[in-house]
This record gives structure tokens, C-alpha cells and sequence, in this order.
């Protein structure tokens, strides 16, 4: 349920709340929720998650009220306003630590940063541990590591869940910290190049993935108008996690970084992933090529897929592409570590340990895993984009946010809806812009039976017009889509109408979705005339186009 708008900002929170520490030198072994809303005092004690017993500790900080959307346009992003300056009086960092006491729960501060950077493996740090309880003693071990890099801001910055089974959102942060930039030091040298607000909901299993685009026009405090990744490069964790919430007008839970180094490592380290890639990679400046189809992609094919967005020059808004291939990719590698064996799990908890920042602890991750055990990925996986229209000023390229799209689209998921009601499939590309599974009605942009996986399906295409290519042309639009289709020529060359043939009354819906691809044809049933090897039979005519 969306809560209520009537409560300090952040920042004014976090101050009452620290005057009121410096009266109270003692302290006491609650953070008071009347503090925070002027309602009677909560004695609830000093707490960052119900889920196991973990140990990253934080004052609670409210979730019963969430913030006012802000849907802003804004100026110009000077690149010198990037430098990192620790006498801004607008830095979070200004003035030293924060220093929340406790005397029972004593946070220790921890100022070694690891090297973060992809999204794709921060979800996997939600769900990866199921079924490893054997391993615990392990697991603990790494607690510490995943938990370097997260300083009081970020901690403060981050609602506590009232019940683990509560739905709860995260924000999944890739950031390029090459060693060069992590050697010139400070979050102004970094990159944040993902962003996605995610849904869980452990009781119902289901995830809700939206991606924002760095360049969205935001409000930052302190800033004004910028584009949202300068808000990372501005103040780290807590400001990248205050300007997103501001932004999506809800409370964020949780917090997880990855690096791309990390990224190739973990896919590795699960044997792989099974992806349907909408189409064919050939991208330099992405570290090379990927062929489309569906295909199990090692770790180095898995990162160009989504790092690539000049692949997407020709076909519209590469940004949106590769934010698109990242919900997938990350959708896949839920799949496997879901499905894999304890052994397996206990690689991936290994590996990830070395690249990932989250707030979790391994107990709470654990606990959490446990209760989305059996999530049915394909279905209840739900991904979109963060609706926005791209415009050029002052030599900038901007996405500034369709307001009422965006108001609409958080209603649907605080619901524990598909941020849209159909899935929706790019006619040009084949990429998945979003994904309702069964939270609405799936049918793709360009009519009904996208839906309809067309991926290992084998079809055979013929050249029934007596025009050179055009079964080449044709299985070109198949094979984006995970087909695998082979050519040739048809037994006459004066079809006026292309035909779509299959064979059982179960394989309608994916022959419909072969008509789609197309463009084209007239899908019918094989009454015994046609012969063909394959799942289907495409016979170009004449209206092939």
C-alpha cells in the first residue's frame, strides 16, 4: 500500500534524531517512530532487518510513510560539479560521521571500499542462498565482506520492513569503478550505468524490476536539476538512494552495488546462463560478439549483452535496449541459481561475496531465499522501463519522466502488479521492453502472440515467390526470436499469399506469433497437402514485403 506523505524530509529526520542522541548520551536502545511522524513513542528496539539474525545494525527508521513523487524537469549537468568536495556545505559528508549511538548495538564503521559495478548480480544476492543452511558457518564468514563499502549515510538512508514477509523495495546500483577511476578516488570519478528499482514480495514470490535511465531528469537536494547518476557522483549510496525514492515516492529497504568484473565471474561460476537473445551482437565498444538465438551465454557474452547499446543505433533508443537485455539477463541468472544444486549455490555465495555491497546480511539473505523459494521466474518476474520521452537541450541529451505514465506505473507495482498491463516486444529488434507475466494481459506491440515463445522452435522457410531472398529475409525476422529456421524454395513459385502451416491445434499460438514477426501470412492448420521437416512451414508469396 502506497503510506502516507505527511512526515519529515530525510534529512530533517535524521537531524531530530541526532539531537535527540546528543541528549541522551546513555542512549537509549530505541530510535522513537514518534520522532519521526509526532505519534506516541515506539520502544522498538534498534534493528536493520527481521530477516534471521543478522547482524548490520542500524537505528529503525520508519517505513509507514512513503515520499512525495517528484517528477522534475531540470538545467544543465556541468561536468566540474561532479568534483567531489568535502567543504560543500550541501555534502553529506560535510562535518564528519552521523554517529548514531546504541550502547548495545555499536556499529563499527568500515571506510575500505570494494570495486562495484553491473546490476545483474544484485537480485542474485537476494535469492541465491536457498537451500545452503548446511553451509552457515560459511556464509557468515563472508558477511563482513558484503558489507564493506556502506557507510552510516547509506544505512540511515534505508526503511526498515516491519515483517519479512512484507513486500519491500531495492535499489540495484552498477557503477564503473575501474581500477583506473577506483586509483583517482572519490564517487565523483564513478559511473552509475544501472539503475533499477525492484519490488519483492516474499509472501506472494513475486519481483518487480523497473529500470531508470541515468539520464532522467531529477530534483537532487542541494544540486538542483540534474540527471539522475550524478547523484551517486555527487553523495555515494545515500543520495543515489534519496533521489530514487523521491523519485518513485517510496521507501527503499534494501541497497546492493556489483562490479562488472564480478558480473562475468558469478555467470561463470553457475556454468552459464540460458538466454534468448533477440538479436545479433556486434559491438566493439562492448567487448565484442553475440549471436542471437537462444543459447547458454558464459560470463565475458553475458556483459557484452548488457553493456551494448550501439548495437541498437539504427533500430531507436540504445539506452532502452540495453536497460531491457539487463532485466533479462538478470531474470536468467535468477533462474539458474533457483535451480541449482547446494554445491553450485555455494560457489555462486563464494564469488559474489568478492564483488557485491549490499546492506543484507548473510542470515537475513538466507531467510529471504528460503521464503521465494519455488518463484516461477518466467511468470512472476515482472520488468519494465521507467516511462520517459528523450529531449535534446543545451547540447545535452535528457529522458525527462512522463509523469501521469510514471504515477500509473507505481500504483500498478506498490500493488504487487506488473508495472504494465501487456508485454511489450520491439517489431524492430525483438527486445523485450517489458513483462508482465501473469500480472496483466500479454500481448505485444504489435498484436497478439508475443507471448507465444518461439525460442528452439524449428521452422522451415520457403521461397514461394520467385523472388531472390526473400526466404532469407523472412528467417531473418524469425531467428532474432530464438527460432531456428533453414531455407529454400517451395514446390511452386506463384504464391500470391504467404502461408503459415502447422501441424497440431496446440502449436496455433506460436504460428500466430510467427505471422506476427513477419508481418505478414495467413496461419493455418496442415490438413495432410503440405510436407515439410520442422515445427512449421513458411511459404513466402507475393505479398512479402
Amino acid at each position: 500500500m502506497r503510506n502516507s506523505n505527511n512526515k519529515p524530509t530525510r534529512r530533517s529526520a535524521r537531524r531530530s534524531a541526532r539531537s535527540s542522541a546528543d541528549r541522551n548520551v546513555q542512549g537509549a536502545s530505541s530510535y522513537s517512530r514518534s520522532a519521526r511522524q509526532g505519534g506516541r513513542p515506539d520502544t522498538r528496539s534498534f534493528s536493520r532487518s527481521n530477516y534471521g539474525s543478522g547482524d548490520t545494525v542500524r537505528p529503525v527508521r520508519t517505513s509507514s510513510g512513503k515520499t512525495a513523487s517528484s517528477y522534475s524537469r531540470s538545467a544543465s549537468w556541468r561536468d566540474e560539479s561532479l568534483e567531489q568536495n568535502s567543504n560543500n556545505p550541501y555534502s553529506r559528508h560535510a562535518g564528519g560521521g552521523r554517529g548514531y549511538v546504541d550502547a548495545q548495538h555499536q556499529r563499527k564503521k568500515k571506510s575500505k571500499r570494494k570495486r562495484i559495478a553491473l546490476v545483474a548480480f544484485a537480485l542474485v544476492a537476494v535469492l541465491a542462498f536457498a537451500g545452503v543452511g548446511a553451509a552457515w558457518a560459511y556464509l557468515t564468514q563472508l558477511d563482513s565482506a558484503m558489507h564493506e563499502g556502506l557507510n552510516e549515510d547509506a544505512l540511515n538512508s534505508l526503511a526498515v520492513t516491519d515483517s519479512p514477509t512484507d513486500p519491500f523495495y531495492m535499489l540495484l546500483i552498477g557503477v564503473d569503478k575501474s581500477e583506473a577511476r577506483e586509483a583517482e578516488g572519490g564517487w565523483g570519478n564513478y559511473r552509475t550505468d544501472s539503475i533499477i528499482l525492484a519490488r519483492i514480495d516474499p509472501q506472494d514470490k513475486t519481483v518487480s524490476m523497473i529500470s531508470i535511465p541515468r539520464d532522467t531528469r531529477v530534483e537532487i537536494e542541494g544540486y538542483g536539476e540534474q540527471k539522475i547518476n550524478a547523484a551517486y557522483a555527487y553523495g555515494g549510496p545515500a543520495m543515489a538512494i534519496d533521489t530514487v525514492s523521491e523519485l518513485a515516492g517510496v521507501e527503499i529497504n534494501h541497497y546492493a552495488e556489483v562490479d562488472f568484473e564480478g558480473f562475468q565471474h558469478v555467470v561463470d561460476a553457475l556454468g552459464g546462463i540460458e538466454v534468448n537473445v533477440p538479436m545479433e551482437i556486434n559491438d566493439d565498444l562492448a567487448g565484442g560478439y553475440v549471436p542471437a538465438g537462444q543459447q547458454t551465454l558464459n560470463g565475458e557474452q553475458a556483459l557484452i549483452l548488457c553493456r551494448s547499446r550501439h548495437a541498437y543505433d539504427n533500430y531507436g533508443n540504445g539506452d532502452a535496449m540495453r536497460a531491457a537485455n539487463q532485466r533479462m539477463v538478470l531474470s536468467a541468472i535468477m533462474q539458474k541459481v533457483m535451480s541449482s544444486d547446494v554445491a553450485t549455490m555455494t560457489n555462486t555465495v563464494g564469488t559474489l561475496s568478492e564483488y557485491i555491497t549490499t546492506d543484507f546480511s548473510m542470515a537475513s539473505i538466507v531467510g529471504l531465499a528460503q521464503s521465494m523459494v519455488g518463484i516461477d521466474v518466467e511468470k512472476n518476474v515482472y520488468t519494465a522501463g521507467l516511462p520517459t520521452t528523450s529531449v535534446y537541450e543545451n547540447d545535452l541529451w535528457w529522458e525527462v519522466v512522463d509523469e501521469d505514465a510514471w504515477r500509473e506505473m507505481m500504483e500498478r507495482v506498490d500493488q504487487g502488479l506488473s508495472p504494465t498491463e501487456e508485454s511489450i516486444v520491439d517489431e524492430a529488434t525483438g527486445v523485450t521492453l517489458s513483462s508482465s507475466g501473469d500480472g496483466g494481459s500479454s500481448s505485444g506491440s504489435s498484436g497478439g502472440g508475443e507471448s507465444a515463445s518461439l525460442s528452439g522452435v524449428k521452422i522451415s522457410v520457403k521461397n514461394g515467390a520467385g523472388i531472390s531472398g526473400v526466404a532469407a529475409d523472412a528467417a531473418s525476422r524469425l531467428t532474432p526470436l530464438g527460432a531456428i529456421a533453414e531455407t529454400g524454395n517451395a514446390d511452386d513459385s506463384n504464391y500470391q499469399e504467404t502461408l503459415i502451416i502447422y501441424d497440431d491445434a496446440s502449436q496455433e499460438a506460436q504460428a500466430q506469433a510467427i505471422a506476427n514477426a513477419l508481418g505478414c501470412g495467413k496461419v493455418q492448420k496442415n490438413t495432410g497437402v503440405y510436407a515439410y521437416s520442422g515445427d512449421f512451414l513458411v511459404v513466402v508469396g507475393a505479398d512479402w514485403s
